[in-house]
């Protein structure tokens, strides 16, 4: 049961599914967060309908493509792109880390937030519709989201937290070996099954999800010595680029994979 309550925390903090109730309970949040590539394959599998039953012949692919640019966002509640916008706004002031911080923590719009938003949807746009074009392995979207999410519970459970943060603390609490293996898990087990959906092509978009997290990730770890909420939304809506950017890129090669 506690379980259950975990995931059910884990869905209603992390998406703007709308749920008929609310619970918290302070003792469960390493459930909670531990459900994080659960909730991913969640926002996927909802992505990936999306895009089946968008992707018909009598509709504009250009408004096929904008609509599918912004589903994981708004399923997501807009709370990882809210991180995004901050970290960027934060990171290129190239001013101290204490300016830095107080940014990061002003609920002000600036002006790099906006512009870095925009390159954002511009990419995303782009790869969107060079994938909605081909039509091809289009369930790969569970898998970006499944992957990316558990790359952020992993940070949070094994990265140092940022001091000024008490929000990523207080998820990390009472950490439990089986919450790490759970997550390797997940994400092992994604890329075997994105192997078996597309072979290598699958392989290589969860290697971008990956690899765009780890560097995102290790660019603001060293630039605020910690992890925060911010932080990890920062990073989580980079490798969801990656991996879409990697997907777009792979639906020309029909040879290889």
């Amino acid at each position: 049961m506690r379980y259950i309550k975990g995931f059910y925390m884990s869905l209603g903090m992390f998406t703007g599914i709308p749920l008929p109730f609310h619970i918290w309970d302070n003792k469960l949040t390493s459930i909670m967060v531990a459900s994080l590539p659960l909730i991913g394959a969640i926002i996927g599998l909802i992505w990936w309908a999306a895009a089946l039953l968008l992707i018909i012949p009598s509709l504009p692919l250009m408004m096929v493509s904008a609509i599918l640019t912004v589903v994981p966002f708004f399923v997501a509640g807009f709370i990882h792109l809210d991180g995004y916008m901050d970290t960027s706004d934060a990171r290129l002031s190239y001013r101290s880390l204490d300016d830095k911080l107080r940014i990061l923590k002003d609920p002000t719009v600036g002006a790099f937030s906006v512009v870095m938003l925009v390159i954002l949807f511009f990419l995303q746009f782009a790869a969107v519709y060079s994938i909605v074009e081909s039509g091809r392995h289009l369930a790969l979207l569970i898998a970006i989201c499944t992957v990316s999410r558990g790359c952020s519970a992993f940070s949070i459970f094994v990265l140092r937290h940022m001091p000024e943060s008490n929000y990523t603390a207080n998820l990390g609490r009472d950490i439990g070996f089986w919450h790490k293996v759970f997550i390797v898990i997940a994400i092992v087990g994604t890329a075997a099954l994105s192997f078996l959906y597309s072979g290598f092509a699958g392989l290589a978009v969860v290697f971008a999800v990956v690899l765009g997290y780890v560097l995102s990730m290790r660019i603001v770890y060293k630039d605020f010595g910690g992890v925060s909420g911010d932080l990890l939304g920062y990073s989580l809506v980079i490798s969801e680029l990656c991996g879409l950017i990697a997907l777009a890129l792979l639906q020309g090669v029909t040879t290889w994979f």
